[in-house]
């Protein structure tokens, strides 16, 4: 009989600790819903300012309009020959790519939300050999342009200047030929002496055509904002890409990391040297069959298939993962304050009604919604100590009244300090947290353990009686 109230008395403990699991998912609901809103804030500035950026060229153009005869079926059957007109574009990237520039970061406030956003001052250099045009019957070859894709061209700031073998261009709207594949601007290029030269045929075979768009060299200078990151197609058979920034905490990603860099407190400088014998990027440019080179505004996903490098000005506390990581631990408190609650009770001999254990556990998960609403006014770590503080002086008060002595509850508060400021280790310690918390863990068993080795629990229940 002493037994079964023992147990009784640990399946009412447990009883509780499933009945708190309901407010620790609401707050972890909470959670998910103020991320949500950061997230809708992150996309209310892309929409009125730009997205994330994505730079792809320059790239020469040359579009053709083809008349071609096919074999159709007339209305009476019979099969006929009709002229079709089919419109292309020749493209052709650079044999030599440069983009240098500093990210000058930047923040949006949105409610109660930060935005990280940017502004690259870019300029941007490269080199084309000579490209011969081939000679195809009844084809008809337009004017050459130079295209430079973007994935959200409301990011241009200011006038952008582009020279063309020393020549200054003016740039125009709208991508040409390429609008269906990405958004951007676009230059014609002089080109002397283009139309002066016809296809040629020779007994119904194409010939070596004379006509050749000459090798140049672009220059281009622009101001490019953004929000949150920076991507850039290596086009070119040679790409040498070199940034700079004050902001001290850059996420490389994409498909290449960094040759060099250097990170410190006064920012970072990155550079990439890359092949297309290494980056598939060139031949997906070319390739007629990837159908979007640059996301839309509002559509991210869109064009991550193509190789690019990405800097990203990433905030190295983001107060939501944080606080959520916390949550997660919630159980856990809730776990070893009853336990030692539990121990108490044996240990002392103390009466702990199971209210007294919901009100201690309700205590220790607000502490999560302390720290999710005081985090998104003051630094992290200050919320931390805040609403760690103010639970640790309400449990001390608390329960000096349950445990019969302020010495019982000063010791309670310094094993809920304890644990705070493990948890926050924690949370400091990203790479290093799941070992801090194995040896956490088994460090609390091993106290436990040492602490009941002696107990007679058959004589314990008895006091429970």
């Amino acid at each position: 009989m002493k037994s079964l109230r023992l147990l009784l008395r640990f399946l009412t403990v447990g009883g509780l600790v499933l009945v708190l699991l309901v407010p620790l998912s609401m707050i972890r609901g909470l959670i998910q819903e103020r991320t949500h809103y950061r997230g809708e804030a992150i996309e209310r500035v892309s929409q009125s300012m730009a997205g994330p950026q994505q730079l792809v060229g320059p790239l020469r153009v040359v579009p053709w309009k083809e008349v071609r005869r096919v074999n159709a079926a007339a209305q009476d059957g019979r099969i006929e020959v009709r002229a079709e007109t089919v419109e292309g574009y020749l493209l052709q990237a650079p044999e030599l790519f440069q983009a240098r520039g500093t990210i000058a970061p930047d923040v949006r406030r949105v409610r109660l939300y930060d935005v990280r956003v940017f502004q690259w001052q870019a300029e941007v250099t490269a080199r084309f050999e000579a490209m011969p045009v081939p000679a195809v019957e009844g084809r008809e070859y337009g004017e050459p342009y130079l295209v430079v894709g973007l994935a959200d061209v409301r990011g241009l700031v200011g006038t952008s200047r582009l020279r063309v073998d020393g020549k200054e261009l003016e740039l125009l709207p709208g991508t040409a030929s390429l609008s269906g594949r990405m958004d951007g601007v676009h230059a014609p290029l002089p080109a002397p002496g283009w139309n002066a030269v016809a296809t040629g045929v020779d007994g119904g075979d194409a010939v070596a055509s004379a006509r050749r768009l000459p090798a140049s060299e672009v220059q281009l200078e622009m101001a490019i904002a953004g929000t949150q990151s920076l991507g850039i197609v290596p086009v070119a058979d040679s790409n040498r890409i070199e940034l700079q920034s004050g902001w001290p905490h850059p996420q490389f990603s994409g498909r290449f990391l960094p040759n060099q860099r250097s990170i410190g407190d006064d920012g970072f400088r990155a550079s990439w040297n890359i092949s297309s014998l290494a980056s598939a990027a060139q031949s997906q440019v070319l390739d007629p069959s990837i159908k979007r080179l640059t996301p839309r505004a509002g559509e991210v996903e869109q064009g991550t298939s193509v190789d690019n490098v990405t800097v990203a000005l990433v905030d190295p506390v983001d107060v939501y993962t944080q606080v959520d990581r916390a949550s997660k631990y919630g159980i856990l408190f809730v776990l070893l304050t009853f336990v030692g609650f539990a121990l108490f009770e044996l240990v002392k001999q103390l009466r702990i009604h199971p209210l007294q254990y919901l009100l201690v556990g309700l205590a220790l998960a607000i502490f999560f919604l302390l720290l999710l609403g005081l985090s998104e006014h003051m630094a992290f770590w200050q919320a931390y100590v805040l609403a760690a503080a103010a639970c640790i002086g309400l449990q001390f008060v608390y329960l000096s009244g349950v445990l019969r002595g302020w010495w019982r509850a000063g010791a309670f508060a310094t094993m809920l300090t304890a644990l705070y400021g493990a948890l926050y280790s924690l949370l400091v310690s990203e790479d290093n947290a799941l070992l801090m918390g194995s040896l956490l863990l088994f460090g609390i068993l091993a106290v436990v353990m040492l602490v009941t080795r002696r107990i007679d629990w058959y004589e314990r229940s008895a006091t429970l009686g």
